[in-house]
């Protein structure tokens, strides 16, 4: 059943879009992170290793919130690799395994990549779709962005 919640089919289906690149971006996230969990080493290991635990546990929620969002306005989720990798706006580098500070750099590129791209998304969802809940939401998910990057600036500090 189709949801009758003040929100055209067409605009549904924009949101629902958006909210699967969004959950593609959030995937290849958390798997670049847990890469950079599982391979860190070197003097700050215990600390980034942490760091880097605490940010993947907290994709791990954001990921099913999104996962639910796309079910509310009547999508169907996304969920294999492949889905994932043809939506993400993110760049995966396979077989590199680079230095700690290289590794902090990366993840906050691509923190600042998912927040500047959330940042055009909400914009868009509020404005063209008339869709409140998901820009909301998006801002939501913006903000836990802003705290990740602004953590991994303080590194480069």
């Amino acid at each position: 059943m189709e949801p009758q919640i003040g929100i055209s089919k067409q605009n549904l289906q924009k949101s629902i879009a958006f909210l699967s690149s969004i959950l593609a971006d959030e995937m290849t996230l958390y798997i670049k992170i847990r890469k950079f969990h599982w391979n860190v080493s070197g003097n700050s290991f215990m600390e980034l290793h942490k760091l880097f635990e605490n940010q993947y546990k907290q994709l791990e929620a954001s990921i099913d919130e999104i996962a639910e969002r796309i079910s509310k306005l009547g999508g169907k989720t996304i969920g294999t690799m492949n889905e994932f990798s043809e939506l993400t706006r993110l760049k995966e580098n396979p077989n590199k395994y680079p230095s700690q500070k290289d590794m902090i750099l990366e993840l906050l590129e691509d923190q600042e990549t998912v927040i500047v791209q959330l940042r055009e998304d909400i914009k868009i969802c509020a404005e063209e779709n008339r869709d409140a809940g998901s820009a909301d939401f998006m801002t939501g998910l913006m903000e836990e962005h802003e705290t990740m990057a602004w953590i991994l600036r303080r590194y480069l500090s």
